[in-house]
Protein backbone atom coordinates (compact mmCIF):
# COMPACT_ATOMS: atom_id res chain seq x y z
CA UNK A 1 0.00 0.00 0.00
CA UNK A 2 1.30 3.61 -1.08
CA UNK A 3 2.68 5.65 1.82
CA UNK A 4 0.61 8.77 1.92
CA UNK A 5 2.47 12.28 2.37
CA UNK A 6 2.03 14.83 5.02
CA UNK A 7 0.11 16.74 2.07
CA UNK A 8 -1.94 14.11 1.68
CA UNK A 9 -0.46 12.87 -1.72
CA UNK A 10 1.31 9.25 -2.55
CA UNK A 11 4.89 9.47 -2.86
CA UNK A 12 4.44 8.90 -6.78
CA UNK A 13 1.67 11.76 -6.87
CA UNK A 14 4.48 14.35 -4.54
CA UNK A 15 7.29 13.69 -7.32
CA UNK A 16 4.35 14.26 -10.13
CA UNK A 17 3.91 17.47 -8.60
CA UNK A 18 7.44 18.28 -8.09
CA UNK A 19 7.76 18.07 -12.05
CA UNK A 20 9.28 14.87 -12.28
CA UNK A 21 8.43 12.30 -14.66
CA UNK A 22 7.60 8.36 -14.05
CA UNK A 23 11.36 7.09 -14.31
CA UNK A 24 12.12 10.09 -12.48
CA UNK A 25 13.69 12.51 -14.63
CA UNK A 26 14.25 15.83 -13.36
CA UNK A 27 13.05 19.00 -14.94
CA UNK A 28 15.95 21.72 -15.32
CA UNK A 29 15.31 24.15 -12.72
CA UNK A 30 16.65 28.06 -13.08
CA UNK A 31 19.31 28.88 -10.62
CA UNK A 32 18.08 30.64 -7.32
CA UNK A 33 19.49 33.91 -5.57
CA UNK A 34 20.52 32.75 -2.31
CA UNK A 35 20.94 28.77 -2.55
CA UNK A 36 22.74 26.89 -1.00
CA UNK A 37 24.93 24.51 -2.70
CA UNK A 38 27.36 22.79 -0.29
CA UNK A 39 29.22 19.78 0.46
CA UNK A 40 30.86 18.61 4.03
CA UNK A 41 34.89 17.74 4.06
CA UNK A 42 34.85 15.14 6.93
CA UNK A 43 38.67 15.21 8.46
CA UNK A 44 37.45 12.53 11.51
CA UNK A 45 39.31 9.54 10.87
CA UNK A 46 40.79 10.71 7.59
CA UNK A 47 37.46 10.11 5.96
CA UNK A 48 37.18 12.66 3.14
CA UNK A 49 40.61 15.16 4.12
CA UNK A 50 43.58 14.94 4.79
CA UNK A 51 43.35 11.60 2.44
CA UNK A 52 46.07 10.05 5.20
CA UNK A 53 47.49 11.33 8.27
CA UNK A 54 51.49 12.38 8.46
CA UNK A 55 50.98 14.15 4.33
CA UNK A 56 53.54 16.88 4.01
CA UNK A 57 52.38 20.58 4.51
CA UNK A 58 52.26 20.90 0.89
CA UNK A 59 50.67 17.67 -0.05
CA UNK A 60 47.69 18.57 2.60
CA UNK A 61 47.30 22.04 1.22
CA UNK A 62 46.91 20.35 -2.54
CA UNK A 63 44.94 17.90 -1.22
CA UNK A 64 42.39 20.70 0.35
CA UNK A 65 43.04 23.27 -2.81
CA UNK A 66 41.89 20.34 -5.00
CA UNK A 67 38.45 19.95 -3.21
CA UNK A 68 37.89 23.46 -3.64
CA UNK A 69 38.10 23.57 -6.91
CA UNK A 70 35.97 20.50 -7.18
CA UNK A 71 33.21 22.52 -5.62
CA UNK A 72 33.84 25.12 -8.31
CA UNK A 73 33.34 22.90 -10.97
CA UNK A 74 30.97 21.23 -9.15
CA UNK A 75 28.77 24.89 -9.68
CA UNK A 76 28.53 24.66 -5.28
CA UNK A 77 29.16 27.51 -3.50
CA UNK A 78 29.76 26.48 0.12
CA UNK A 79 32.28 24.46 1.91
CA UNK A 80 31.41 22.96 5.40
CA UNK A 81 35.16 21.95 6.80
CA UNK A 82 35.57 19.77 9.97
CA UNK A 83 37.75 21.45 12.17
CA UNK A 84 37.31 20.33 15.40
CA UNK A 85 36.56 16.60 14.83
CA UNK A 86 37.19 14.99 18.42
CA UNK A 87 38.45 17.81 20.95
CA UNK A 88 40.89 18.99 18.74
CA UNK A 89 41.78 21.91 16.25
CA UNK A 90 42.99 22.06 13.05
CA UNK A 91 44.22 25.55 13.39
CA UNK A 92 46.63 27.18 16.04
CA UNK A 93 44.29 26.42 18.95
CA UNK A 94 45.75 28.11 22.65
CA UNK A 95 43.06 25.71 23.95
CA UNK A 96 43.30 22.38 22.27
CA UNK A 97 45.99 20.50 20.71
CA UNK A 98 46.67 20.44 16.90
CA UNK A 99 44.45 16.93 15.53
CA UNK A 100 46.12 13.48 14.66
CA UNK A 101 44.37 13.83 11.45
CA UNK A 102 47.31 16.11 10.34
CA UNK A 103 50.56 14.28 11.32
CA UNK A 104 49.11 11.13 12.79
CA UNK A 105 50.73 12.83 16.28
CA UNK A 106 48.06 14.93 18.47
CA UNK A 107 49.71 18.06 19.37
CA UNK A 108 52.26 17.73 16.63
CA UNK A 109 52.25 21.29 14.65
CA UNK A 110 51.32 20.43 11.02
CA UNK A 111 53.48 23.98 9.35
CA UNK A 112 50.83 25.71 8.46
CA UNK A 113 47.31 26.74 9.10
CA UNK A 114 44.70 24.58 7.42
CA UNK A 115 41.74 26.54 8.55
CA UNK A 116 42.98 29.83 8.02
CA UNK A 117 44.24 29.07 4.40
CA UNK A 118 40.31 26.97 3.81
CA UNK A 119 38.83 30.50 4.77
CA UNK A 120 41.40 32.37 2.58
CA UNK A 121 41.30 30.30 -0.45
CA UNK A 122 37.64 29.06 -0.40
CA UNK A 123 36.56 33.13 -0.37
CA UNK A 124 39.36 33.47 -3.41
CA UNK A 125 37.15 31.04 -5.14
CA UNK A 126 33.29 32.48 -4.15
CA UNK A 127 32.99 29.76 -1.73
CA UNK A 128 30.95 30.28 1.67
CA UNK A 129 33.34 28.05 4.51
CA UNK A 130 31.19 27.14 7.22
CA UNK A 131 33.67 25.93 10.06
CA UNK A 132 32.29 22.35 11.18
CA UNK A 133 32.53 21.60 14.97
CA UNK A 134 31.85 18.98 17.16
CA UNK A 135 31.32 20.04 20.66
CA UNK A 136 31.35 16.77 23.35
CA UNK A 137 33.61 14.29 21.25
CA UNK A 138 36.81 13.64 22.63
CA UNK A 139 37.84 10.57 21.00
CA UNK A 140 36.56 7.28 19.45
CA UNK A 141 38.89 4.79 22.02
CA UNK A 142 37.93 5.52 26.03
CA UNK A 143 41.63 5.62 27.01
CA UNK A 144 42.77 8.98 28.66
CA UNK A 145 46.15 7.95 28.17
CA UNK A 146 46.53 8.29 24.44
CA UNK A 147 45.32 11.48 24.11
CA UNK A 148 48.30 14.17 23.82
CA UNK A 149 49.79 15.35 27.17
CA UNK A 150 48.43 18.77 27.13
CA UNK A 151 44.37 17.88 26.48
CA UNK A 152 41.85 19.44 28.69
CA UNK A 153 40.75 16.03 28.98
CA UNK A 154 44.24 15.00 30.60
CA UNK A 155 43.91 17.87 32.70
CA UNK A 156 40.43 17.82 33.73
CA UNK A 157 39.48 14.09 34.07
CA UNK A 158 36.76 14.50 35.96
CA UNK A 159 34.90 16.66 33.08
CA UNK A 160 35.04 12.96 30.94
CA UNK A 161 32.90 10.39 30.14
CA UNK A 162 33.29 6.99 28.95
CA UNK A 163 30.94 5.48 26.95
CA UNK A 164 30.81 3.15 24.22
CA UNK A 165 34.21 2.53 23.80
CA UNK A 166 34.67 5.98 22.74
CA UNK A 167 35.13 9.06 25.28
CA UNK A 168 32.78 12.34 25.67
CA UNK A 169 33.36 15.59 27.19
CA UNK A 170 29.92 15.41 30.10
CA UNK A 171 27.37 17.79 28.69
CA UNK A 172 26.07 18.25 32.32
CA UNK A 173 28.94 20.12 33.52
CA UNK A 174 28.91 24.09 33.17
CA UNK A 175 32.25 24.36 33.15
CA UNK A 176 32.76 21.90 30.15
CA UNK A 177 30.18 23.89 28.54
CA UNK A 178 32.33 27.09 28.83
CA UNK A 179 35.41 25.68 27.94
CA UNK A 180 34.19 23.71 24.47
CA UNK A 181 32.36 27.27 23.97
CA UNK A 182 35.28 28.99 24.75
CA UNK A 183 37.31 27.00 22.35
CA UNK A 184 35.27 27.07 19.24
CA UNK A 185 34.82 30.41 19.56
CA UNK A 186 38.68 30.77 18.98
CA UNK A 187 38.32 29.75 15.26
CA UNK A 188 35.95 32.95 15.41
CA UNK A 189 38.11 35.62 16.62
CA UNK A 190 40.74 34.54 14.36
CA UNK A 191 38.63 34.15 11.33
CA UNK A 192 35.83 35.42 9.18
CA UNK A 193 34.21 32.36 8.78
CA UNK A 194 31.02 32.39 7.01
CA UNK A 195 29.38 30.25 9.77
CA UNK A 196 29.23 27.77 12.59
CA UNK A 197 28.60 24.69 11.98
CA UNK A 198 27.44 21.72 14.18
CA UNK A 199 26.26 18.30 12.93
CA UNK A 200 24.00 15.50 15.17
CA UNK A 201 26.38 14.63 17.79
CA UNK A 202 25.33 15.96 21.17
CA UNK A 203 24.59 13.18 23.90
CA UNK A 204 26.08 9.84 21.53
CA UNK A 205 24.07 8.05 20.22
CA UNK A 206 22.35 5.00 22.44
CA UNK A 207 24.64 2.18 22.75
CA UNK A 208 22.77 -1.14 23.55
CA UNK A 209 23.25 -1.93 27.45
CA UNK A 210 25.19 0.75 28.35
CA UNK A 211 24.70 3.78 30.38
CA UNK A 212 26.10 7.32 30.05
CA UNK A 213 27.17 7.75 33.39
CA UNK A 214 26.58 11.53 34.58
CA UNK A 215 24.85 10.83 37.58
CA UNK A 216 26.83 12.95 39.69
CA UNK A 217 26.63 15.93 37.29
CA UNK A 218 22.80 15.09 37.88
CA UNK A 219 22.94 15.40 41.21
CA UNK A 220 24.48 18.29 41.31
CA UNK A 221 23.03 20.23 38.41
CA UNK A 222 19.84 18.62 38.16
CA UNK A 223 17.32 21.16 39.87
CA UNK A 224 14.37 18.94 40.14
CA UNK A 225 14.08 18.05 37.07
CA UNK A 226 14.13 14.74 35.13
CA UNK A 227 17.12 13.08 33.91
CA UNK A 228 15.86 13.57 30.19
CA UNK A 229 14.66 17.75 30.95
CA UNK A 230 17.83 18.32 32.40
CA UNK A 231 20.20 16.29 29.39
CA UNK A 232 17.97 18.51 26.64
CA UNK A 233 18.62 21.84 29.07
CA UNK A 234 22.27 21.53 29.24
CA UNK A 235 22.18 21.18 25.06
CA UNK A 236 20.02 23.84 24.75
CA UNK A 237 22.14 26.03 26.97
CA UNK A 238 25.13 25.54 24.59
CA UNK A 239 23.42 26.35 21.91
CA UNK A 240 21.92 29.65 23.30
CA UNK A 241 25.17 30.75 24.99
CA UNK A 242 27.33 30.09 21.89
CA UNK A 243 24.56 31.78 19.90
CA UNK A 244 24.92 34.66 21.79
CA UNK A 245 28.16 35.28 21.89
CA UNK A 246 28.81 34.97 18.19
CA UNK A 247 26.57 36.95 17.45
CA UNK A 248 28.64 40.07 19.88
CA UNK A 249 32.13 38.39 18.21
CA UNK A 250 31.12 38.52 14.54
CA UNK A 251 27.24 39.48 13.70
CA UNK A 252 28.05 38.58 10.19
CA UNK A 253 29.05 34.87 10.93
CA UNK A 254 25.87 32.31 11.07
CA UNK A 255 25.23 29.69 13.72
CA UNK A 256 23.55 26.48 11.64
CA UNK A 257 22.70 23.19 13.15
CA UNK A 258 22.92 19.71 10.81
CA UNK A 259 20.44 17.28 13.09
CA UNK A 260 19.83 14.01 12.79
CA UNK A 261 16.75 14.29 10.63
CA UNK A 262 14.12 13.26 13.04
CA UNK A 263 12.41 14.80 15.69
CA UNK A 264 10.04 13.08 17.10
CA UNK A 265 7.71 10.13 15.70
CA UNK A 266 4.19 11.56 15.41
CA UNK A 267 3.54 7.90 17.29
CA UNK A 268 5.07 9.87 20.88
CA UNK A 269 4.22 13.31 19.84
CA UNK A 270 1.27 14.96 17.58
CA UNK A 271 4.07 17.58 16.61
CA UNK A 272 6.32 15.02 15.06
CA UNK A 273 6.80 13.58 12.06
CA UNK A 274 5.22 10.62 10.00
CA UNK A 275 8.37 8.50 10.41
CA UNK A 276 9.48 5.54 12.84
CA UNK A 277 12.86 6.18 13.97
CA UNK A 278 15.23 7.23 16.35
CA UNK A 279 14.10 10.20 18.01
CA UNK A 280 16.86 12.84 18.83
CA UNK A 281 14.22 14.97 21.44
CA UNK A 282 14.21 11.51 23.58
CA UNK A 283 17.77 9.65 22.66
CA UNK A 284 20.43 12.12 21.54
CA UNK A 285 18.40 15.10 23.80
CA UNK A 286 18.58 17.62 21.23
CA UNK A 287 15.42 19.71 21.13
CA UNK A 288 16.11 20.76 17.08
CA UNK A 289 12.48 21.72 16.69
CA UNK A 290 13.29 23.80 20.11
CA UNK A 291 15.86 25.68 18.85
CA UNK A 292 14.05 26.54 15.17
CA UNK A 293 10.86 27.92 16.98
CA UNK A 294 12.97 29.60 19.82
CA UNK A 295 15.10 31.31 17.06
CA UNK A 296 18.17 29.81 18.38
CA UNK A 297 20.15 29.03 14.97
CA UNK A 298 20.33 30.83 11.57
CA UNK A 299 20.04 27.59 9.09
CA UNK A 300 18.91 24.08 10.57
CA UNK A 301 20.20 21.34 7.78
CA UNK A 302 18.75 18.18 8.79
CA UNK A 303 20.15 15.16 7.25
CA UNK A 304 17.50 13.49 5.52
CA UNK A 305 19.09 10.59 4.44
CA UNK A 306 16.49 8.55 3.62
CA UNK A 307 14.81 7.50 0.06
CA UNK A 308 11.70 8.69 -1.06
CA UNK A 309 9.01 5.85 -0.19
CA UNK A 310 11.16 4.46 2.74
CA UNK A 311 8.97 3.20 5.50
CA UNK A 312 10.30 4.07 8.51
CA UNK A 313 11.75 7.69 7.26
CA UNK A 314 9.95 8.98 3.63
CA UNK A 315 11.95 11.99 2.62
CA UNK A 316 8.37 12.88 1.03
CA UNK A 317 7.33 13.26 4.46
CA UNK A 318 10.08 14.60 6.63
CA UNK A 319 10.92 17.23 3.63
CA UNK A 320 7.23 18.98 3.98
CA UNK A 321 7.69 18.62 8.12
CA UNK A 322 11.11 20.39 8.29
CA UNK A 323 9.57 23.46 5.87
CA UNK A 324 6.86 23.39 8.63
CA UNK A 325 9.32 23.73 11.69
CA UNK A 326 10.96 26.83 9.60
CA UNK A 327 7.89 28.67 8.16
CA UNK A 328 7.52 32.14 9.65
CA UNK A 329 10.45 31.87 12.39
CA UNK A 330 13.81 33.53 9.84
CA UNK A 331 15.39 30.53 10.26
CA UNK A 332 16.84 28.89 6.95
CA UNK A 333 16.31 25.45 5.80
CA UNK A 334 18.94 23.15 4.05
CA UNK A 335 18.81 19.46 3.69
CA UNK A 336 21.34 17.34 4.42
CA UNK A 337 21.69 14.81 1.28
CA UNK A 338 23.28 11.34 1.24
CA UNK A 339 25.43 11.56 -2.09
CA UNK A 340 27.61 8.81 -0.06
CA UNK A 341 24.83 6.26 -0.54
CA UNK A 342 24.13 6.99 -3.99
CA UNK A 343 25.08 3.35 -6.43
CA UNK A 344 25.98 2.07 -3.23
CA UNK A 345 24.75 -1.78 -3.86
CA UNK A 346 24.52 -2.45 -0.07
CA UNK A 347 22.17 0.43 0.06
CA UNK A 348 18.07 -0.48 -0.38
CA UNK A 349 17.42 -0.84 -4.43
CA UNK A 350 15.96 3.16 -4.74
CA UNK A 351 20.19 4.58 -3.73
CA UNK A 352 20.82 2.34 -6.72
CA UNK A 353 19.33 4.55 -8.98
CA UNK A 354 21.30 7.53 -9.84
CA UNK A 355 17.63 9.71 -9.75
CA UNK A 356 16.87 9.10 -6.65
CA UNK A 357 18.52 12.35 -5.29
CA UNK A 358 17.50 14.41 -8.26
CA UNK A 359 14.08 13.62 -6.95
CA UNK A 360 14.94 14.91 -3.78
CA UNK A 361 15.97 18.50 -5.45
CA UNK A 362 12.88 18.25 -7.74
CA UNK A 363 10.32 17.99 -4.39
CA UNK A 364 12.34 20.77 -2.77
CA UNK A 365 12.15 22.91 -5.76
CA UNK A 366 8.48 23.44 -5.12
CA UNK A 367 8.68 23.84 -1.14
CA UNK A 368 9.70 27.38 -0.64
CA UNK A 369 10.86 26.86 2.66
CA UNK A 370 14.09 25.05 1.61
CA UNK A 371 17.04 27.32 0.80
CA UNK A 372 19.33 24.45 -0.04
CA UNK A 373 21.22 21.20 -0.11
CA UNK A 374 24.30 20.19 1.36
CA UNK A 375 25.77 16.67 0.47
CA UNK A 376 27.96 14.23 2.04
CA UNK A 377 30.28 13.99 1.87
CA UNK A 378 33.38 15.85 -0.11
CA UNK A 379 35.20 12.09 -1.26
CA UNK A 380 31.88 11.58 -3.03
CA UNK A 381 31.47 14.90 -4.71
CA UNK A 382 34.49 13.98 -6.39
CA UNK A 383 34.15 10.59 -6.95
CA UNK A 384 30.68 10.47 -7.97
CA UNK A 385 30.88 6.49 -8.91
CA UNK A 386 26.66 6.62 -9.89
CA UNK A 387 26.22 10.23 -11.91
CA UNK A 388 24.35 11.44 -9.07
CA UNK A 389 25.51 14.75 -8.57
CA UNK A 390 26.10 15.14 -12.80
CA UNK A 391 22.51 14.39 -13.23
CA UNK A 392 21.70 17.28 -10.61
CA UNK A 393 24.66 19.26 -11.62
CA UNK A 394 22.86 19.22 -15.29
CA UNK A 395 19.38 18.83 -14.44
CA UNK A 396 19.44 21.78 -11.09
CA UNK A 397 22.62 23.69 -11.37
CA UNK A 398 22.83 24.86 -14.45
CA UNK A 399 23.78 28.32 -13.61
CA UNK A 400 25.60 29.18 -10.55
CA UNK A 401 23.93 30.42 -7.92
CA UNK A 402 24.99 33.11 -5.05
CA UNK A 403 24.69 31.50 -0.97
CA UNK A 404 22.76 33.25 1.40
CA UNK A 405 24.39 36.24 2.73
Amino acid sequence: MERMSRRGFSTAAALTLAGLTATGAARPAPAKQGELRGMWVASIANRDWPSRPGLSATAQRDELLALLDTAVRRRLNTVVLQVRPAADALWPSPHEPWSAVLTGTQGKAPGWDPLGTAVKEAHSRGLQLHAWFNPYRIAQHDDPARLAASHPARKHPGWTVRYGGSLYYNPGLPEVRGFVREAMLDAVRRYPLDAVHWDDYFYPYPVAGQRFDDAAAFKAHGGGRSLADWRRDNVTRLVRETGAALKKLRPGTAFGISPFGIWRNASTDPRGSKSAGLQSYDELYADTRGWVREGLIDYVCPQLYWHLGNKGADYAELLPWWAGVVRGTGVRLYTGEALYKAGDPAQPRAWRDPAELSRHLALAGKTPEVRGHVYFAAKDVVRDPSGALRRIVTGHYRDRAVPPA
